[in-house]
């Protein structure tokens, strides 16, 4: 009997304390974004030339038909980039500080972050010799090492999955307007 009692007691200590009850979860803050903000996530994915990363978003979806998939990637190819980075930056400043969207913004203009972008959306298999190490200049590895791009870099990469959802939303309503 004391056994049960004393359980009892420390299931309902437990449900009662603050440390193991469910945490409570904190909503995104609903505040609308300032338009510097807004502007300022605007001119990273313009840096990121997020469009490729839309028409990725396209090639990797599934269509009833191949007629259907062509007629997505000829409304992708209608639409100017500068729409899209107008349609997605207001969705994005809610998942990218502005800090982070100035920071990556100037990285991706420097000659090395376009290196990176070109990478990114132009990478074809490499071959790269057992034992050889990429070539990395001094001024790259110093760019690598500033605080502010290390946060700001992984504020994106955390944010990565949200921003490829976004896009596969805003392919959706392309695909439905009549262009």
């Amino acid at each position: 009997m004391k056994l049960v009692i004393q359980a009892v007691l420390g299931l309902s200590l437990l449900s009662a304390s603050p440390a193991y009850s469910a945490a409570t979860v904190q909503p995104a803050s609903t505040a609308a974004p300032s338009p510097a903000h807004v502007n300022a996530v605007q001119g990273l994915l313009g840096a990121m030339q997020i469009e490729k990363l839309l028409n990725g978003v396209a090639a990797r979806s599934r269509y009833q038909s191949d007629a259907q998939r062509q007629a997505v990637f000829a409304k992708l190819k209608r639409t100017p980039p500068a729409e899209i980075y107008q349609r997605l930056a207001a969705p994005m400043a809610q998942l990218i500080s502005a800090d982070t969207a100035i920071e990556m913004t100037r990285f991706y203009n420097t000659p090395y972050g376009k290196q990176v972008i070109h990478k990114k959306y132009n990478s074809g298999s490499q071959i790269i010799m057992p034992g050889t190490k990429p070539v990395v200049p001094p001024e790259e590895k110093k760019e690598r090492k500033r605080a502010a791009y290390v946060q700001a870099s992984k504020e994106l990469a955390d944010a990565e999955p949200a921003i490829e959802r976004e896009a596969f939303k805003l392919l959706q309503l392309i695909n439905k307007e009549k262009r």
